[in-house]
C-alpha cells in the first residue's frame, strides 16, 4: 500500500462489524486521520451509546466530526458535506490521509454524490405530523406510498413524518422522489465495506450492547435528558438511548431494555447491510474472529488495488 494522502479511503458497512479497528490500523500504517462518516457521533456527552473512540484511541490516532454539536442543536447531511469536506482539506494539507469510517449510509452518500432533492419543511403540515399518533402516520403511509411503507423503519417516527411531509407537500410517493441525487459527484475508485457472519455479527452486538450498560450507559442518559435529549427528535433516534429513556420513564424494567436494545441493534445492522446494498456499489469484505485488521488478505489486497 502506497500512501496516496490525495486519495482518501472509504470504509463503511453495519455496526459492529469491526470498521473502527481497521481504520485505526490504517492510519497507523499510512499516516491518517479519520473522519467519523456516523450521525450520532456528532452529538457532545453522547459516548457510551455511540461507541465513540476512547480517549487513548484519540490521543493515539487524530479523528474529525466528532463531538462538533450540543442536544440543542440540529445536524444533517448537509453539514456533514461541508464539514467533511473541510476535514478532508485539512489532512491532505497536512500531508496526511483521510480515512472516512462510519455506518451512516446517507452521510457517505450524502458527500460522494451530493444531495438529493427534496421540498423544504412545512412548519404547519410538520407540526400536525407530530401531533398524530405514530400508529395512524404509519396507516396513512401505507396507504400513500406502499413501496416507503414497506423499507421505512417503522420504530423512527422522525423518517416517517419526513416521508409523510414530503408526500404530502408534492403530491407524489416519497420513494420515487429519492432520487435523483445532484452535486458533490467526488471521483471515488472503490469504497470498501466491512461485514462478518450473520452469527458472528449478532454475537458481537451482544457483546457491545452488554458493555454499553456495564460502562453505565443508563446513568449517562439520565445526564442527557437533563441536556435536552428526549427534546431533540434526531439524537432520541439513537439506538440504546430512546430504549433507556423509556426505562428510565418506567415503561420497562433494566433487563428487558437490555434486551429490546439487542434487537433493536441487530434490525439496524440488517437495515444498514440492505441500505449499503441497494444504494451504494461497495466492495465488501467479510472479517471472521478476531480478525479486525490488515490480515485479511481480502481486505489488504483491495486496498493496494
Amino acid at each position: 500500500m502506497q500512501n496516496t494522502p490525495s486519495q482518501p479511503i472509504f470504509l463503511a458497512g453495519p455496526t459492529a462489524a469491526g470498521k473502527s479497528a481497521v481504520a485505526l490500523e490504517l492510519c497507523a500504517r499510512l499516516e491518517g486521520e479519520i473522519i467519523s462518516v456516523d450521525s450520532m457521533q456528532v452529538y457532545r456527552g453522547m459516548d457510551i451509546g455511540t461507541a465513540k473512540p476512547t480517549a487513548h484511541e484519540r490521543q493515539r490516532v487524530r479523528h474529525h466530526l466528532i463531538d462538533i454539536v450540543t442536544l440543542k442543536e440540529n445536524f444533517d447531511a448537509a453539514q456533514f458535506i461541508r464539514l467533511a469536506e473541510l476535514a478532508a482539506q485539512d489532512i491532505q494539507a497536512r500531508g496526511r490521509r483521510p480515512i472516512f469510517c462510519g455506518g451512516t449510509g446517507l452521510y457517505f452518500k450524502a458527500y460522494l454524490e451530493g444531495l438529493g432533492t427534496a421540498p423544504a419543511r412545512d412548519a404547519n403540515i410538520r407540526a400536525e405530523l407530530e401531533a398524530t399518533p405514530l400508529e395512524r402516520l404509519l396507516e396513512e403511509l401505507e396507504r400513500r406510498d406502499p413501496a416507503a411503507f414497506r423499507i421505512m423503519d417503522r420504530q423512527n417516527p422522525r423518517r416517517v413524518i419526513r416521508a409523510l411531509e414530503v408526500i404530502r407537500l408534492t403530491g407524489k410517493p416519497f420513494s420515487a422522489q429519492r432520487a435523483p441525487w445532484t452535486g458533490g459527484g467526488r471521483p471515488v475508485t472503490k469504497i470498501i465495506g466491512l461485514t462478518r457472519p450473520v452469527g458472528e455479527l449478532t454475537h458481537r452486538i451482544h457483546q457491545r450492547v452488554e458493555e454499553m450498560f456495564r460502562r453505565g450507559l443508563v446513568a449517562e442518559t439520565d445526564v442527557l435528558m437533563e441536556q435536552g435529549l428526549a427534546e431533540n427528535q434526531t439524537a432520541m433516534q439513537a439506538l440504546g438511548y430512546r430504549q433507556v429513556v423509556e426505562h428510565l420513564r418506567g415503561q420497562r424494567g433494566l433487563a428487558e431494555t437490555m434486551e429490546l436494545v439487542k434487537i433493536r441493534t441487530r434490525q439496524f445492522a440488517k437495515r444498514q447491510l440492505t441500505w449499503f446494498r441497494r444504494q451504494m456499489n461497495l466492495e465488501w469484505v467479510t472479517l471472521t474472529g478476531e480478525e479486525t485488521s490488515l490480515d485479511n488478505s481480502a481486505l489488504a489486497g483491495k486496498l493496494r488495488a
